[in-house]
């Protein structure tokens, strides 16, 4: 498995987040693309905050705004094409987040977000992983507790065309949640992160970071997916996902399935064959 460059491993530590350029190939991105599209007219899990709390998603038959240049905000991914979960431990990205986080990992959530232009959305600042995580960091040595990797679909060129933003260092750092004002994409320090389609960031969940406004005059399409430390309990489903089926072992591994059935202890103790299952050769056998 491909493994971080001394000047990654550098950057990682001192800055919280990387850029891996060229992740995927034009065509993936025309792909992933057309797919975000598609998804959007389809059931699924997206926010509504006038019956939810933030951060929690609530079953729709569709996207409210079928325009594909306006918002979306759709989880699961998985479910709406193979591409989705072969994606979940695919090189590098992949290789470099076991480099990072180390093998005993799992994989939480996956998300398609749509960020439209004109919509006078100003964006925001937070740190990833809910109340729970908040105020949980890691030094510059330490495994992080969760990474995620956001693909870019559009170019992102220039402040305000819907970066995501970041504070670089800041994951070793207590968020200020109670600053007024608050936090902003426009604060003093920030970093608006520019990049190409089909490049990847990958960052820390104690990052201070966020989606900037859209003043681009076209949308901004990226896909995220979220990876934790195995003992954090997954984002997007219970226990082991309904699709492993459709996956290889390692694939099957990363989406909660142990060999065997739960008993006290599971996803704290890892199975025996963990760094093996993840790292060794037959990690991405076809799947039975």
């Amino acid at each position: 498995m491909q493994r971080l460059t001394p000047e990654q491993r550098r950057n990682w530590s001192v800055d919280g987040y990387l850029r891996i350029e060229g992740a995927f190939s034009p065509d993936e991105v025309a792909f992933f693309s057309d797919k975000i599209d598609e998804i959007r007219k389809l059931p699924g899990y997206e926010p509504n905050l006038s019956t939810l709390p933030f951060g929690h998603y609530a079953w729709v038959e569709r996207c409210a705004d079928q325009n594909t240049e306006a918002f979306m905000d759709r989880r699961d991914l998985l479910t709406y094409d193979q591409a989705f979960i072969d994606l979940v431990d695919r090189a590098p990205v992949f290789d470099l987040i076991v480099d990072i986080m180390g093998p005993n990992l799992a994989f939480s959530m996956s998300q398609a977000i749509v960020r439209g232009a004109g919509d006078g959305f100003e964006g925001f600042t937070h740190t990833d992983g809910g109340e729970g995580q908040r105020d949980v960091r890691v030094t510059e040595t330490s495994r992080p507790i969760a990474v995620k990797a956001l693909y870019l679909l559009t170019d992102v060129e220039g402040r305000n065309a819907g970066n995501f933003t970041v504070f670089p260092g800041s994951h070793t750092r207590p968020f200020p949640w109670d600053r007024r004002p608050k936090l902003s994409p426009q604060s003093p320090g920030v970093v608006h992160l520019e990049g190409r389609a089909g490049d990847c960031f990958l960052f820390s969940h104690a990052l201070w970071h966020g989606p900037a406004p859209n003043r681009s005059g076209r949308a901004r399409k990226t896909l995220l997916y979220n990876y934790s430390q195995m003992f954090v309990r997954a984002y997007d489903y219970q226990g082991a996902h309904p699709l492993i089926r459709r996956a290889t072992p390692r694939q099957r591994r990363l989406l909660g399935d142990l060999g065997y059935d739960f008993r006290p202890g599971s996803y704290f103790y890892v199975p025996p064959d963990q760094t093996e299952v993840i790292m060794g050769e037959g990690a991405a056998a076809a799947a039975e």
